[in-house]
């Protein structure tokens, strides 16, 4: 299955829960399964939106995008976190309200029976849409992944609360395990917005694929090639890798093509899709980035700024400067 499918699944199961959640919120007037309930209807916004930017990630590159449309997958991570967020804030606030005017629970063993439904039907689609995220490298489906696991967890406290009303009869168990779930749902909406911000911050690749991009690079190094200035990034499922690749000078310039395209190729095996830029450039031959030369000559005129006028060497304005020989 495409990620689309799975998002598309996560949809028609967001609803799904929705429905059974609410019918059990409805029947026992439990406010923590009123909180798991709420956390359903984010899932379902989140599955939409997930939905709309994988699409929109899958476009080809336009005139006013040539590199794609790949890190629309992060603003549906954070816009799933924020929505948890705002989740996480309603659940507590109804808590609170529920511990300072407790009511009476009802039907509980039929509120649970439904709970634990939905809650097996997230935890299945949870556990296949995290591998096939992982396989993807979708972020958007990694977040909505998690964030059904989340919900899984949030249904089990509820239950496990709602067992513990049963056995003791204390009814204030309800509203603090709701408070203590809307801890747990923070967490997550954090953590979801976080891997959202560093995503479009462009981050390197994972050290994994780090060290496999070294191992290619190793098999091709000689005492006539070498390669430095390796950068890495990922955007949403697209991985990049810029390097340069020095060569004898000697060589023309359909064998370092060739050998370029050997390099790209190995590459590919390696990390299937990802995307290398290889810059060609004569051994002998260093480039510096415009950066690192604003930066050196930064240096420079520092340095002859904070040189003292009667420093050794350092030329007096009172001094006439020295006859060359020959000079009068």
């Amino acid at each position: 299955m495409q990620v689309q499918q799975y998002l598309k699944l996560s949809v028609l199961v967001a609803v799904l829960t929705i429905a059974l959640k609410t019918a059990a919120w409805w029947w026992t007037g439990s406010v923590g399964l009123l909180s798991d309930a709420l956390e359903s209807g984010v899932n379902l916004a989140g599955a939409l939106f997930g939905l709309a930017m994988v699409t929109i990630a899958r476009r080809p590159p336009d005139e006013d995008h040539p590199f794609g449309h790949h890190k629309a997958e992060y603003f549906s991570s954070a816009f799933e976190g924020a929505l948890i967020l705002v989740a996480a804030l309603g659940i507590g606030w109804a808590a609170i309200e529920r511990l300072r005017t407790p009511q009476p629970l009802e039907a509980l063993g039929v509120g649970m029976v439904l709970s634990l439904v939905s809650t097996a039907i997230n935890g299945a689609l949870a556990w296949k849409m995290l591998r096939a995220a992982r396989e993807h490298r979708s972020i958007a489906l990694e977040a909505d992944a998690r964030h059904l696991f989340t919900d899984v967890w949030t249904s089990v406290g509820v239950v496990a609360g709602l067992v513990g009303v049963l056995l003791t009869g204390w009814t204030w168990l309800d509203p603090v395990l709701a408070i203590l779930v809307a801890l747990n749902i923070l967490r997550e909406a954090m953590h979801l917005m976080w891997r959202s911000t560093a995503g479009l911050m462009d981050m390197a690749l994972e050290p994994e694929d780090q060290q496999a991009i070294s191992a290619v690079l190793k098999g091709f190094a000689s005492p006539e090639l070498r390669f430095d200035h390796v950068a890495t990034r990922v955007a949403g499922q697209r991985r990049y890798v810029d390097f340069h690749l020095h060569v004898p000078a000697r060589w023309t310039l359909g064998e370092a093509a060739k050998l370029r395209g050997e390099v790209e190729q190995a590459l590919m095996r390696a990390l299937p899709g990802i995307r290398a830029s290889i810059q060609l450039l004569p051994v002998n031959v260093e480039t510096r980035f415009a950066e690192q030369a604003a930066q050196e000559v930064q240096a420079q005129a520092q340095a002859q700024e904070d040189t003292p006028e009667d420093a050794p060497g350092a030329p007096s304005p009172l001094t006439p400067p020295t006859p060359k020989e020959g000079q009068a």
